[in-house]
Parts: C-alpha cells; structure tokens; sequence
C-alpha cells in the first residue's frame, strides 16, 4: 500500500539565500511577537516596588539634572521656553531611540538559551524589543502632555501645531533608526564579545552629538548653512529630535532636507543590518 504525500505546512532548512530574512514567515508568528512584547515588557518591571512608574521616574529624573545643569548653570537652554519642558520632550525621545538600540544590541546574547530550544525566526525578537519600548513610551508621551499643557495654561510660549501629527512617523523612523543600529551591533558583538563595553559609552557620545542637552539653534557655531551645521545634520537623530519640539512646543525650526537624509541613513542601515542579521543568525550558536 503506497503512503500518501504529506504536505508540510513549514520547512526548516539551512541552504537559503545568504543574507535572506523572511518577513512573511515572521508575519505568521504576530502572536509570538505579542507574547514577548509582553515577556520584555513585564520582565523590566517585574520585582520592583514602584513598578512601570519608573518609566516615568527616569526621563524625569535627567531632565531634572539637565534642567539644573545644563539649562540653569551652563546656560544651553533655549531661552524662549522654560527649560524643564525642552529638556523632558528632548529626554523622551532620545530615551526611546537609545533604549531600542542598546536592548537590540543584545538580541543574540540574551536570547542564545531560548534560541537554542526551539525554532521561530529571529528577527522576531528585536521587533519585538522596539514594540514593548513604545509602551514606555507611551507612558511617557502621557506624561509630557500634561506638562505642555500646563506651560500652555500659563503662556511661557509653548505652543504646540499641527505638526503634532508626524508623531507617528517619527517615532516608526526612531524606532527603525534603534532596530538597525541595534541589529549591527548584535551582528558583531556575536564574535567579537569586548566590543559590548562599548555600547554605554558609544551611546553617550551619540547623545552628546545629538541637541538633547543643550538647544542647537542658540548656538552660534551651528548657524545655518554653515560647514559645521552640514555635518552636524547628518546625524539622523538631530532632525528628528528639532521636528519633535518644533511640533510640540514651536521652537526651532525643520530642515525639510536632512530630514529626508535622516530617512535615507535609517533605511541603508536596515538594508545592512538585515543583511548581517540573515548571515549571522545562521552560525551565530557556534560563537555564542
């Protein structure tokens, strides 16, 4: 008696296309993606006496140091609004970007146990890492919008527009800016381990680059159209962050062009990451 021809539903193999990352098949596992969103999420969280108020307690606490020391004492604020308000919009966002970044760069790390037990593609992970960050997120955008709120009751020249509504669009280029760089770095850290105590700094350093601490139009030497304000836009973060508080409190202004740019740098480095992603996650168990 013949056997009838099964038909598998998935095949797991080895000789695909080096570099390949299939979205469709990551699209099939969605509820996994949800189930460690929550995992990641209630893990940060988990054992804690104030629990996600620290999601708050965070961004706040910077802003406090910022506010005192580089708006109050060195003078970085920028003038036109109060500079708790500029400090906390600049804080939040930043702290969504870094986050999503340094918790990619530990995809293949943090995850080798679970990743060696069963299969499910991989890039589930740090898509997942970007989503449970957006609640963080979310619980911090609540909090800044009861501050702008206030700052506009009491007319100290915050004054929010419509440009409020690239919200979206700017935290999915934040989000995809984290995921890439996060990506690469997971890609290489796999082998050379030591590069890992370069992260904190590294991210110090990128923020310090970026106007979180300090307002960059106020500075002289970041005139428009200068040499130096050429290459200092080329940051991918910078336009994001000058759009975010000319949307929410009308300061500054918005470099249409490097914004563009920003999202140009954002999609070559998916392009790289996703690339170094598909090679590595195939031998990655073997240096791990």
């Amino acid at each position: 008696m013949e056997k009838q021809a099964q038909k598998w539903m998935t095949v797991i193999h080895s000789d695909s296309e080096v570099g390949r990352i299939s979205f469709r098949e990551a699209f099939k596992y969605r509820d996994l993606i949800f189930l460690f969103v929550r995992r990641t999420f209630v893990a940060n969280y988990k054992q804690t006496v104030l629990g996600p108020a620290w999601a708050i307690i965070q961004p706040f606490l910077t802003t406090v140091v910022y506010t005192l020391f580089f708006g109050n004492v060195a003078g970085l604020g920028p003038g036109s609004v109060p500079n708790f308000i500029f400090y906390l919009s600049g804080t939040i966002l930043w702290s969504y970007f870094a986050t999503c970044m340094t918790h990619c760069a530990g995809t293949f790390t943090t995850n080798a146990n679970i990743f060696g037990k069963v299969y499910f593609p991989r890039i589930i992970m740090p898509i997942s890492t970007i989503l449970s960050q957006l609640i963080a997120f979310v619980i911090q955008y609540v909090f800044l919008i009861g501050f702008i709120i206030y700052f506009v009751c009491i007319n100290s020249g915050v004054a929010p527009n419509l440009y409020i509504l690239m919200t979206p669009v700017i935290l999915l280029q934040m989000g995809l800016l984290g995921l890439a760089v996060g990506v690469i770095i997971a890609s290489v850290t796999t082998k050379y381990r030591d590069l890992v105590m370069l992260i904190g700094f590294g991210t110090q350093l990128w923020s310090y680059a970026s106007p979180v601490a300090y307002d960059m139009f106020s500075r002289d030497i970041l005139a428009a159209g200068g040499t130096f304000y050429k290459f200092y836009m080329l940051n991918p973060v910078t336009p994001s962050l000058n759009l975010f508080r000319y949307a929410y409190l009308g300061i500054g202004s918005v470099d249409w062009l490097y914004y563009g740019i920003s999202w140009g740098v954002t999609a070559v480095l998916l392009i790289i990451a996703f690339v170094l992603f598909g090679r590595i996650e195939r031998t990655f168990m073997d240096t791990v």
